[in-house]
């Protein structure tokens, strides 16, 4: 049989931000997409845009620290009438098992020694209960994001810090997505599984690691994960004075896993790096060179079918427009040249608040980012109104046009 992703069509889809970090300490507040774009309110009108729109596919993602509230208790009561009405709205969803956040019950979060096993337990009853209506999963959103976020910039749980501190994150992510394919693969033959990197681009020289590294690491989730990180590999020696172990580079190998489809994120105005000579950091606005240059890195790697998972930027109608017609223009360029690219992603389908609203007292508004193809609107009642943007329109006939 063959399977979406192997029909020699460009698809397109949408995402809508689901980033959980639940845990709370002074100076941090608790980050839920859901609940700051009232999602958990407005989902059905959300997924019915979605389905407006002509996108065939959605991102959208598990908030894991709800649905399994004690270790081994589930709660579908609200993820039931979501999947219920995908189906009904003839919607596939890329399932979003991990994005970024761990349950407050576990303890020291991702370096909790049962971490690999709990990730992959939920997820393999995520699997089970929905098979059928959900088959295409996400076993762990940005791995390399994830990371820094909370193992070299100490910003969300476990809080560690530093090149032992990212690389101790990566490991224990790897194994939790080598897990999760397993345990949902034992439950569903089926299922199909698209793993979602975010593949920097770096310019300029950096310090205190070297551009070497900084390009080799952006792939190092994917490498362990597929059994590619040996004695020849680039990172080998640096892995090593950091504390990764034959037994840890054997494990991967003898338990490597392989992706059905790649994810790239690319944000034309900040996935792109510029490094100073003391590893300060500045976005560059890169374009449609930067997509490419991303596309055909990740497919000359690991010769898989590429989606683009996310890509968007914050601006007007009018950018968002130029943006659409532009990154379609590149890949339809890349498919034309035999690069497999199968799918294209708005991401996030709707305004989102920035993550730097965890760390601040200012109300939501206040840190609201305009990426969305629908503007969130507070009215009076404290409800925010969803509002099509004239890009709303330029997307679904993007979208329509290639489904005929």
């Amino acid at each position: 049989m063959t399977r979406w992703f192997e029909h020699d069509r460009l698809r397109y889809g949408v995402g809508i931000e689901d980033t959980f970090i639940p845990q709370i300490r002074p100076g941090h507040r608790r980050l839920d997409e859901y609940e700051l774009t009232q999602h958990y309110s407005h989902w059905r009108e959300d997924l019915d845009l979605v389905a407006e729109s002509g996108a065939e596919f959605v991102r959208w993602g598990v908030p894991w620290y709800l649905v399994e509230p004690e270790p081994g208790l589930f709660d579908w009561s609200w993820t039931d009438q979501v999947a219920e009405h995908m189906r009904s709205l003839g919607l596939r969803c890329i399932v979003d098992l991990m994005h970024y956040g761990t349950p407050t019950w576990l303890d020291n979060a991702f370096l909790n020694s049962q971490y690999p096993e709990r990730i992959a337990s939920y997820a393999c009853a995520v699997a089970e209960r929905y098979r059928g209506v959900w088959d295409d999963f996400t076993p762990l959103n940005e791995p390399i994001v994830n990371a820094e976020w909370c193992g070299e910039m100490g910003n969300w749980p476990p809080y560690l810090e530093g090149t032992d501190g990212f690389l101790t994150l990566v490991r224990v992510l790897a194994k939790g997505m080598v897990r999760t394919q397993q345990e949902i693969s034992a439950v569903n033959p089926d299922a199909v599984f698209v793993h979602v990197d975010a593949g920097f681009r770096y310019e300029g020289e950096t310090t205190p690691l070297s551009r070497a590294i900084l390009e080799e690491r952006r792939f190092l989730a994917l490498d362990l994960i597929t059994g590619r990180v040996d004695d020849a590999h680039p990172l080998r020696d640096w892995l090593g004075e950091h504390g990764y172990t034959d037994e840890d580079l054997v494990w991967f190998a003898a338990n490597a896993v392989q992706p059905d489809v790649l994810g790239v994120n690319y944000y034309p105005t900040f996935t792109t790096i510029r490094m100073d000579e003391k590893g300060g950091k500045s976005p560059v606005v890169a374009g449609t060179a930067g997509l490419r240059d991303l596309v055909q890195l990740y497919s000359a790697r690991y010769g898989l079918p590429i989606i683009i998972t996310e890509t968007s930027l914050v601006g007007s109608p009018e950018e968002k427009i130029a943006w659409l017609r532009e990154s379609e223009g590149e890949i339809l360029a890349l498919r034309s040249e035999g690069v497999p690219v199968v799918g294209y992603t708005w991401f996030p389908f709707l305004d989102l608040v920035d993550w730097l609203y965890r760390f601040d007292e200012k109300p939501a508004d206040a840190w609201m980012l305009d990426f969305g193809l629908v503007n969130l609107v507070r009215g009076g009642d404290q409800q925010l109104a969803r509002r099509k943007n004239a890009a709303f329109e330029e997307y679904q006939a993007i979208a329509r046009r290639h489904r005929r």
